[in-house]
């Protein structure tokens, strides 16, 4: 029989597992934690967004400049085939009012517990607090060794076939904290540099990075509801979308910060800033924001106007006070214009640790068509690990079991054991 080595115990990890076993592979999981599926269960306290109702030609457009390598595994399993599977394991799922699908009791603990025990029935052997460590012979990819709490020598494992699906840099105290990138890297792989993907960023003004003290005290933690934000970058690509964000103790993050991230991101590290435009009514138009600001107030002050009149108060009348100076405020015109597009600008991309996911990795080019490693014939990549990112939104968690499946097919056509 043959025996292939997973090491990672996520989502792609667990269904290159699941591939694998049921072609009649002995299959063995390693894994650094005490357990599997940490970051999974923690995506399960939002409600386990699995994946997207949208349709699979916008689908596959969430992965910007990677779509071409992801559309082909998710044309094997996408969206329909996750929820297909879900529902075979008892789950099922729903679509929210976003279009993002859901368990029917928004919880992962069941999911995993009901996959967990059919991968146990399959013979998959599960092995945790073992951390991968690299390779036992330099010219063996088949040879590994890990490092345990029991032993202080290292343990040595052969395989015909190895999965890696380690996971990306984030949420490192979950497991994947990006350690597998020196092992590849003095194998010869060209790592990507991993770098924080949605997530937030910090604000910063001339002499001053981060909110004011009194802005930060009263208003870290609250959210801006029913705005809009626009960027368009110094390469001309831009971005425009309603939503909600929130106001953090040094700037923004939150879901529609999110999904400009990347973008963001670059900008910032190509220019040293980032400025996206903030609009704080996108249900008013331009005109009727600067009539209402230029109405006569009388004896009234400009927030009790503010309020009286747009119905702007809260965090969205006080980030106006502590983004324009008061000779702003005192004109009608440069006031309603900064309520329509308030410039925010970033100076920083907070700590990958503090990131949803993680962008750079194993590139595609140092894969064959089956995520291969060209340099290491019987090794395969899935998961986070991969060169690519996508918003929130169902998009990550697809692309990870799609390329979970798409490797251990991988290891089939490798093995000799190719479903057909």
């Amino acid at each position: 029989m043959k025996k292939a080595v997973v090491v990672g115990g996520g989502p792609a990890g667990l269904m290159a597992a699941e591939v694998l076993a049921g072609a009649g592979v002995e299959v063995h999981v390693f894994d650094a934690m005490p357990s599997v599926g940490r970051k999974f269960l923690l995506a399960g306290k939002g409600g386990l967004n699995l994946t997207h109702s949208e349709p699979p030609e916008i689908f596959v457009t969430r992965y910007g400049a990677r779509q071409p390598q992801i559309e082909p595994l998710l044309k094997i399993f996408g969206a329909a085939e996750l929820r297909d599977w879900a529902k075979a394991l008892g789950v099922e799922t729903f679509v929210g009012t976003s279009g993002r699908v859901f368990p029917k009791d928004l919880k992962a603990a069941p999911l995993l517990r009901a996959w967990l025990h059919r991968l146990r029935a399959a013979g998959v052997q599960f092995h945790m607090r073992h951390r991968w460590t690299g390779w036992s012979e330099q010219g063996d990819p088949g040879a590994l060794t890990f490092a345990t709490p029991q032993d202080p020598n290292p343990v040595r494992v052969q395989a015909d076939a190895v999965v890696l699906a380690l996971g990306g840099a984030s949420w490192a105290r979950l497991g994947s904290d990006g350690a597998w990138a020196g092992l590849l890297g003095a194998r010869g792989i060209n790592i990507a540099p991993l770098q924080p993907a949605n997530c937030g960023f910090d604000v910063g003004s001339a002499g001053r990075t981060g909110w004011t003290d009194h802005f930060k005290t009263r208003f870290a933690g609250q959210p801006f509801k029913s705005v809009a934000i626009a960027f368009t970058d110094s390469q001309g690509r831009s971005f425009s979308r309603r939503g909600e964000f929130v106001a953090t103790a040094t700037g923004v993050e939150g879901s529609l910060v999110y999904a400009a991230s990347s973008l963001l991101r670059d900008e910032i590290a190509a220019h040293g800033s980032a400025t996206f435009h903030l609009d704080l009514l996108p249900d008013k138009t331009p005109e009727r924001v600067l009539a209402e600001v230029a109405h006569p107030r009388g004896s009234r002050t400009l927030s009790s106007h503010l309020k009286s009149r747009l119905g702007l108060d809260g965090i969205k009348a006080s980030i106006l006070h502590e983004l324009l100076d008061k000779n702003e405020l005192a004109q009608p015109a440069r006031l309603a214009e900064a309520i329509k597009a308030l410039p925010i600008r970033l100076v920083a991309a907070r700590p990958i640790i503090e990131a949803i996911s993680t962008a750079g990795g194993v590139p595609f080019e140092a894969l064959d068509e089956h995520l291969m490693l060209k340099q290491l014939p019987g090794v395969f990549c899935a998961g986070e690990m991969l060169d690519w990112e996508a918003p929130t939104g169902g998009y990550l968690m697809t692309a990870c079991f799609a390329s979970g499946r798409w490797a251990g097919q991988g290891v089939l056509r490798w093995v000799g054991r190719e479903e057909g």
